[in-house]
């Protein structure tokens, strides 16, 4: 008889560094995959909260082998409230965020009239990485408007 795991979970937060401060209102979709060939299936979405967390991602399906966190920061960085200490963008609620997430993946990628003008040079950050059952996975964002920076955190 083998050992249940614990649920393997994922959390994450965005830290605005070319603010100073967290990136409210990012929404964030999360994907699972059985295999490294297996196409990718939306597993949740969300928004990040005035700390510039999720905190509502729920626990991985069992066999997931890779996850992918994909960020919505083009509407982040076109909103020009995000720098302005006194009126923070607005926190979409996780319905909201789900149907961003939804509409984005269904959306064409590529603008044939090329980049808009939105503050961001990467419109959308996509983070692929493996897990293990029953692992807890932290995945915070450093972003700013040129380039972000991710890592596993604890």
């Amino acid at each position: 008889m083998t050992a249940a795991h614990p649920p393997t979970s994922v959390s994450t937060h965005i830290l605005d560094t070319s603010a100073g401060r967290p990136a409210r209102g990012v929404a964030v979709e999360l994907s699972v995959r059985p295999g490294p060939q297996d196409p990718w299936t939306v597993h949740a979405g969300s928004a990040t909260d005035a700390d510039g967390r999720c905190r509502d991602l729920p626990p991985l399906p069992r066999g997931t082998t890779h996850a992918r966190l994909r960020f919505a920061v083009e509407p982040y960085f076109a909103d020009p409230a995000r720098t302005s200490p006194s009126n923070p963008p607005s926190n979409p609620t996780s319905d909201t965020a789900r149907q961003q997430a939804e509409a984005q993946q269904d959306a064409p990628r590529a603008d044939p009239q090329g980049p808009r003008d939105s503050g961001a040079f990467f419109p959308e950050v996509a983070v692929v990485f493996a897990v293990a059952p029953g692992e807890h996975y932290h995945v915070p964002l450093l972003l700013n408007p040129f380039g972000y920076s991710v890592y596993r955190g604890s």
